[in-house]
């Protein structure tokens, strides 16, 4: 078996997180991810702490054979060459390997491509079935397509963390860099989706996605700019505007969620809650009402939580055919046999193949005949510089080693 992207030579010049993210999708499934870094700077996450080697994790560099946690992760399954596109030569260099690749990813400011020379305009010219996809905070266009953006301003920006938090609270960003590893996701899709494209027109094109526009195409699902006319806050805490009960409560040794999204769920949580004599309330039967006033369902539900284990709310629940889960944390959603059957939870592993104590998730993309995988490690930086060069420009030992000697790779 190999992967679905097998056959796919993809260019990637990202960094941080968007960007790797979405290359990593794409070597997870089967696709040949070159990473191009600067041959004197390299990837910033390769050294940047929190780090793991031989000797564990930890904040400070204790051997040479430590790697940031951040690159050894996001550079899976990846092979890594590096080059000067500073240099003119260096960029001339990736101007051919760009005839050789199916893909080109990058995720600087808008402008960035332009002044190295390697933006689409220029790289379509050399290779016309190229896909190039360019992953941006605000987007390739549009008056703030200029400004420099972090997860949090994408989360800001977007409207997420107006909307996320206590009601009477403070904004709240989630509580990881969501707007990187959807933007990344989105592009990944966008990037096949051109490929596909491709096979019936023959011709690659540019793909524009910004980090705020995915997480504002999710937020929107909900009829946010209603909340107002309907007297809803627009932060609701655990809550969702459609469905009441919908929340977190609080049991004797820890936090459960339950949903009652149908008129079905609601009749199977007042059996589980032993209250069929709420069954009779016409008031309580409307899922207006229950919304309108979800304090008061909400202090029937938590009266009956707090009375019981996290365990025993849980097995009455599921009894009862109603959803629900306990809140966990980190450390025990690593522990669930769950994710563990399905191959989400694997060791992190060194460039020399040493496994560390270190957790990262597998591919959560599951097929019945292609293989889909993560569990190659991340490369040496520049390790594949040469193989890289030979192999698509034909070059010598000799050559590679006079540009290397000159800060062109």
């Amino acid at each position: 078996m190999s992967g679905p992207l097998a056959g796919i030579v993809v260019l990637d010049l990202t960094r941080f997180l968007s960007g790797p993210h979405a290359t990593l999708l794409l070597a997870g499934l089967g696709a040949e991810v070159i990473k191009v870094d600067d041959p004197a700077s390299g990837d910033p996450s390769a050294g940047a702490p929190p780090l793991v080697g031989p000797g564990g994790p930890g904040l400070e560099r204790s051997s040479p054979a430590d790697y940031g946690i951040a690159y050894l992760k996001r550079t899976r399954a990846k092979k890594s060459a590096t080059l000067n596109l500073k240099h003119s030569e260096g960029r001339a260099l990736f101007l051919e390997l760009a005839k050789h690749a199916d893909v080109v990813i990058e995720n600087f400011r808008p402008g960035v491509a332009d002044r190295l020379g390697v933006a689409y305009d220029v790289l379509k010219e050399k290779n016309p079935r190229l896909v190039y996809c360019a992953l941006t905070g605000y987007g390739s266009t549009g008056p703030d397509r200029d400004l420099k953006a972090y997860d949090l301003m994408a989360q800001a920006a977007s409207g997420l963390m107006g909307i996320t938090g206590d009601p009477q609270g403070a904004p709240t960003k989630a509580g990881s860099p969501l707007s990187d590893m959807i933007a990344g996701t989105y592009a990944a899709l966008g990037i096949v989706a051109a490929l596909q494209e491709r096979t019936r027109s023959g011709m690659g094109q540019a793909v524009d996605v910004s980090m705020v526009d995915c997480l504002f195409s999710m937020i929107m699902d909900e009829p946010l700019d209603c909340y107002a006319a309907l007297g809803l806050q627009p932060r609701q805490g655990n809550r969702i505007m459609r469905f009441s009960p919908f929340n977190a409560y609080e049991a004797m040794d820890g936090w459960v969620t339950l949903g009652a999204a149908t008129e079905q769920d609601w009749r199977n949580l007042l059996g589980a809650l032993q209250r069929e004599d709420l069954m009779e309330d016409s008031r309580l039967q409307s899922v207006g009402w229950r919304i309108a006033n979800s304090d008061q369902v909400d202090a029937i539900v938590g009266a009956w939580v707090r009375e019981r284990s996290v365990a025993q709310v849980v097995d009455a629940l599921k009894q009862h055919d109603v959803p629900c889960s306990p809140v966990r944390t980190p450390e025990d959603a690593i522990a669930w046999p769950h994710l563990r059957a399905r191959d989400m939870v694997q060791r992190l592993t060194l460039p020399d193949t040493t496994v560390t104590t270190v957790v990262a998730a597998g591919l959560p993309l599951k097929f019945s005949r292609s293989e889909a995988s993560l569990e190659a490690p991340a490369p040496v930086p520049g390790a594949h510089t040469a193989e890289v060069l030979s192999r698509f420009l034909r070059m010598d030992e000799a050559t590679i080693a006079t540009l290397k000697s000159r800060g062109v790779v």
